[in-house]
């Protein structure tokens, strides 16, 4: 493909499954990423996958600086912006910081695309904009800004900033993804979510119990208006959603310049079916701490995502049981790296000024 685009947040959990589609697909996306929350060796997992060498730059968006080198020495068609902190009841406890990250980070990135004249991004925003549902299947019409934490509202502010950006430049070409609940692994079980800290989200969290490396799940919640009085929510596997990245760009002069597309499945599972499933998958108990609620959470979710179908060709095609046992896969498999030893090393990687890094 001749557009070039550039992936920030690029060895994170989504984007490192981008980057596999992008590839796919046939670009040869650049990444960018500062490594804070990062996959262990990302670029040989995707290397394993696909067979591509990816090009990668260790830069933080804080440092407005480095980015415009970057975009100095890349042609940059189109920039799909994933970078950021994400964990809810971190945001809660650390405000400050989810702030810059987010929103503080952006700006640097916007300014430096402005001042290189590339005006196309596509970018990683939550179902957390919405806040508490006033009706469910959550669609792109519904209210926005109610947000129930900080992570929340670094979206919501993000999503305006590029709005009035669309307005102040025709130029800008914008494009909003608002997840809903990404989960599972690549079923290679060469990718999924970073296994090197403590789990912060369901899925990881159910297999760290199941493989014995956590006592129990810690349930916040169980007295909810639902069936089992657990949370319920659509799940979306993380492959989908790359691929709904994927369908974005290649219909990004469509519609308008400024887009929302929902990317999440309508269908709902709570806290207990999602235990159940795993138990089932893995043939292993997982043990349960009931809690009382934590500030910010919701009883249910769910997404309309027919607006993406209609005008993305998207939909969801993998299912709750795909999901877990990707995610188990990914959990309990070793992949192999005799690959990335022999064909990966600095070398192969533009020179530059910035930190260029194999172990994405």
């Amino acid at each position: 493909m001749d557009e070039h685009v550039l992936v920030t947040g690029a060895a994170g959990y989504v984007g490192t499954h981008v980057l596999v589609e992008l590839i796919e697909a046939g670009y040869s996306p650049v990444a960018l990423d500062n490594r804070s929350s990062a996959l262990t060796d990302a670029a040989q997992k995707i290397f394993q996958i696909t067979g591509h060498k990816l090009r990668f730059y260790c830069v933080d968006l804080l440092d407005k600086s480095s980015i415009a080198q970057v975009f100095d020495e890349v042609k940059v068609d189109c920039v799909f912006h994933l970078a950021g902190l994400k964990a809810v009841r971190e945001s809660q406890g650390n405000p400050l910081i989810y702030y810059n990250v987010n929103v503080i980070g952006t700006i640097n990135l916007l300014e430096v695309m402005e001042d290189h004249e590339v005006y196309n991004i596509i970018f990683s925003s939550s179902s957390k904009v919405y806040g508490v549902p006033q009706y469910l299947p959550l669609d792109e019409k519904h209210p926005t800004g109610n947000c129930t934490n900080p992570y929340g509202r670094t979206k919501h502010m993000v999503e305006h900033i590029l709005h009035d950006l669309t307005v102040s430049n025709a130029n800008w070409n914008v494009t909003i993804l608002r997840y809903f609940n990404p989960s599972g692994a690549h079923n290679s079980g060469i990718l999924g979510e970073d296994q090197s800290e403590k789990p912060r989200n369901l899925m990881p969290c159910i297999c760290h119990v199941a493989e014995g490396k956590m006592k129990s799940l810690t349930i916040f919640g169980h007295d909810y208006d639902t069936p089992d009085g657990t949370a319920m929510k659509g799940y979306t596997h993380v492959v989908d959603l790359a691929k709904g990245h994927i369908a974005a760009l290649k219909t990004s002069h469509n519609n308008g310049n400024y887009r929302i597309y929902n990317l999440g499945a309508e269908k709902t599972y709570s806290i207990l079916d999602m235990v159940k499933m795993f138990e089932q998958i893995s043939g292993k108990k997982v043990a349960i701490e009931l809690c009382d609620r934590k500030p910010g959470e919701i009883a249910m979710c769910s997404a309309d995502s027919s607006k993406a179908h209609q005008e993305l060709g998207w939909k969801t095609d993998r299912t709750l049981k795909q999901m877990c046992e990707d995610m188990w896969n990914w959990m309990t498999t070793k992949s192999p790296t005799q690959k990335t030893s022999q064909h990966l090393n600095h070398t192969d990687l533009p020179q530059t000024d910035i930190k260029n890094d194999t172990h994405l």
